[in-house]
């Protein structure tokens, strides 16, 4: 494994200016794995000057070939160096093997996302003649054209943090914008190996700037603050997206959020149990690390019996810790403090009047790492807060339900609308029912949302805005209209 330190500004790889590190701490070890610069507000404004004059002053925005060129070569150098990214975002994630391989969403995958791009890149209508026009006596012919946007800020979580930063920096860059990237301080490593990356690439200096820092408040502020930035691309909590929504409108500039979700999985009463009920254990996949899992399952209330014994079998199936962890879908949480928060989440539920079924602790079994036990409330109402506010852990909320309709209004009773999903013995009942969920995504019987063709948001305070997929793309473009005389 060999990481990259050092961040990347104005085309060169470089330590801070104040020559400060700070560590990478392992998940799974608690031990320091390595340590990254930890740049400053100085940093950050060179990073954004390197942007503005790079969009400005090259012809990065309009020269598609040239775009297509480049990339081509930054997919090529990342896939090349695939080993190496696995051992370090499997490193400072804790994520285990079985979600750092070919199909999972910590490397292999994101970065094949990246073909989907580039033929955007090939295939996009960037001008449209829309035909003529009579205003009064004057005649138009009209162009409409797709511009890139400009300087975009990027604002990245530890989750999942490749495949994030991916989907923020290859679409904004093909689009034809610059970028500054801000990564989460857990995970820099995943942020400046694509600044590794790029240095070995033909993409001119500034079009892409990786920052990472220990302080990530005070330069997410800086960068979202600052009018030289044209829009910011922010994936996190909700709280933080209300944060960066405010500051943003001083400047007006625009804003992609893609923010918290708590998700319902709804077991209709002619579904499959023995089926449907594995689908709860995604809330283990990657300790519950995941903005889209489905955290509330929604059981007809004269089936919970039967429920809770087979949830008590399929939970107790789930194997974590160790280290051959191939076939492993679970690992620690990304800190202590995040592991703290879960904990007290777990403690809120028991004392609201939430059944524990299984886990609520730290596992016996393990004598390090930032583990919590796969948990499972039963006998839990959706006003709870355990039901209402996302965890972020390997914890399941079952709320019973008495009717069909009953069902979709849980699933909606919440402020967030990321995603969801519906299991049926009839598929049409079951895509009714989706239909009626207010969320971006949603799974039907097993399906899976995840595809880089499939555009990934939510409603509500789960976010504004697409990424993926050709939504994802245009969230970078804008519009402009040219009227021709005639």
């Amino acid at each position: 494994m060999t990481p990259e330190s050092r961040a990347f500004i104005n085309g060169k790889l470089t330590n801070a200016k104040s020559d400060k590190m700070f560590d990478n701490i392992s998940p799974v070890s608690e031990d320091v794995i390595g340590q990254t610069t930890d740049c400053s507000t100085e940093d950050m404004d060179m990073a954004i000057t390197a942007a503005r004059q790079a969009f400005d002053k090259t012809d990065w925005a309009v020269n598609h070939a040239f775009r297509l060129h480049c990339l081509t070569q930054l997919r090529d150098v990342l896939v090349n160096d695939i080993e190496n990214i696995r051992s370090q975002v499997q490193a400072e994630t804790g994520s285990p093997a079985g979600i750092c391989g070919q199909q999972g969403p910590q490397c292999d995958v994101p970065i094949g996302f990246i073909d989907t791009s580039l033929a955007l890149i090939k295939n996009y209508k960037w001008s449209i003649n829309q035909g003529l026009a009579r205003f009064g006596e004057v005649e138009s012919e009209r162009l409409i054209e797709k511009e890139a946007i400009g300087v975009v800020g990027c604002i990245t979580p530890w989750n999942v943090p490749l495949q994030i930063n991916l989907a923020k920096i290859i679409p904004a860059l093909s689009a034809g914008c610059s970028v500054v990237l801000k990564p989460a301080p857990d995970t820099p490593w995943a942020a400046t190996l694509i600044g590794n990356a790029a240095h070995h690439t033909d993409i001119p200096a500034g079009i892409i700037n990786i920052v990472p820092s220990s302080d990530p408040q005070t330069i997410g502020v800086q960068l979202v603050n600052d009018p030289r930035v044209d829009m910011i691309s922010f994936t996190g909590s909700t709280s933080t997206g209300r944060a960066i929504m405010s500051d943003a409108a001083a400047t007006v500039k625009k804003v992609f959020l893609e923010l918290g979700g708590k998700s319902a999985n709804i077991i209709l009463d002619d579904a499959d149990f023995s089926q449907a009920l594995l689908s709860a254990l995604a809330v283990c996949f990657h300790a519950g690390q995941g903005c889209a899992i489905q955290t509330r399952l929604l059981i007809p209330r004269n089936r919970q019996n039967e429920v809770e014994e087979i949830l008590m079998n399929y939970f107790n199936m789930i194997d974590y810790g160790g280290d051959n962890t191939d076939t492993h879908i679970m690992g620690p949480l990304i800190s202590s403090a995040q592991r703290k928060k879960v904990l007290d989440y777990i403690e809120k539920g028991k004392a609201e009047g939430a059944r524990l079924l299984l886990g609520g602790g730290t596992p016996s079994h393990l004598d390090k790492g930032f583990y919590v036990e796969p948990t499972v409330f039963v006998d839990v109402t959706n006003d709870m807060t355990i039901a209402q506010e996302e965890i972020f852990g390997p914890v399941l909320c079952v709320i019973a339900y008495d009717t069909e309709s009953d069902a979709i209004q849980i699933a909606n009773e919440s402020i967030f609308g990321l995603s969801g999903g519906v299991w049926s013995g009839d598929e049409e009942r079951a895509i009714k029912v989706a239909r009626q969920i207010r969320a971006g995504t949603v799974n039907v019987n097993g399906g899976n949302f995840y595809a880089a063709d499939a555009p990934f948001g939510g409603y509500k305070q789960s976010g504004i805005g697409r990424e993926m997929g050709l939504e994802g793309f245009e969230e970078y473009l804008e519009t402009k209209t040219i009227a021709i005389g005639r």
